[in-house]
């Protein structure tokens, strides 16, 4: 295809983290694909941009690609964006982009400002092995495999936080991972109020409790300071496994539960509702 799709990362506060490049780009693409057109009218405005907008975003991203990949086709340059930061990462234009690539679009990036790699080098953690695992899932058994994952994950570990979620987010990941792990809650980058806390996991859901107000990006230290953790211990079913061979053998559910969190590390209360959850699921079956 002759035409050409620039992603373009925008300003997650600052207005003046705004490249050169982006500041080109948005100024003289033939359409801007935007996340919030409202929102992107306001940045489009500062620039003094009249290019148009189209709207692209989780709920409509599936039904504009056919429009999109016919604009590229004949020849048009476009420029996505999204509300803040570079699209796709925890933002929509995944599909679109991979739609893209198949159809042999010319893809430009033109990077930009990130909180991800913001809160990161402002954190204090290691950042030679990193590792972005966007939002936690909100609740029931995909959340508690995640914590799990995250309390052997040797890597330093970036997570996206809702405000309104943040103190419950927080909370768990101390008793998942320990309340000592060390970690950095960033919030409000690059803006007026912007705010880095550091500290251990268990003191940062505490000052967290009673709510969180903005943008939170949270860094976790890896794992490498839990033998457990860093051993790379078994997965939460084997886990599970593990406690039903204690009952069956004649031990209490909260003692066999006991014994597998000292033996491999981790939190209680997430491998005690994985037990009752596969007994659930047994009797469904």
């Amino acid at each position: 295809m002759s035409g050409t799709l620039s992603v373009v990362a925008t300003p997650i506060g600052n207005l003046g983290d705004l490249s050169e490049r982006a500041r080109q780009v948005l100024t003289t693409a033939d359409l801007v694909l935007a996340e919030d057109t409202r929102h992107t009218g306001r940045l489009l405005a500062h620039l003094g941009s009249d290019v148009p907008q189209r709207s692209l975003h989780e709920h409509n991203e599936e039904e504009r690609i056919g429009e999109v990949l016919a604009r590229l086709e004949a020849g048009d340059h476009l420029a996505l964006v999204s509300d803040a930061g570079t699209p796709t990462v925890s933002d929509p234009g995944y599909r679109l982009l991979a739609a893209c690539a198949e159809a042999g679009v010319t893809i430009v990036p033109i990077p930009g400002a990130s909180a991800l790699l913001a809160a990161l080098v402002a954190s204090g953690l290691p950042t030679d092995r990193v590792a972005f695992d966007g939002f936690l899932p909100r609740k029931g058994a995909a959340r508690r495999a995640r914590l799990a994952e995250l309390a052997r994950e040797p890597r330093t570990v970036v997570l996206y936080l809702s405000p309104h979620r943040a103190a419950a987010d927080l909370r768990d990941l101390a008793e998942s991972l320990g309340e000592q792990r060390r970690a950095a809650l960033c919030r409000e980058l690059t803006k007026l109020h912007e705010e880095i806390r550091r500290g251990s996991l268990g003191e940062l859901a505490s000052s967290a409790a009673d709510g969180v107000r903005g943008e939170v990006t949270l860094v976790i230290a890896g794992a490498e300071d839990d033998p457990a953790a860093a051993a790379g211990g078994p997965d939460l079913d084997t886990q599970v496994a593990e406690v039903a061979g204690l009952v069956a053998a004649g031990s209490g559910t909260k003692d066999a539960v006991a014994e597998v969190v000292g033996r491999h590390g981790g939190s209680k209360r997430v491998l005690y509702q994985a037990v009752l959850d596969a007994r659930a699921a047994a009797r469904d079956a």
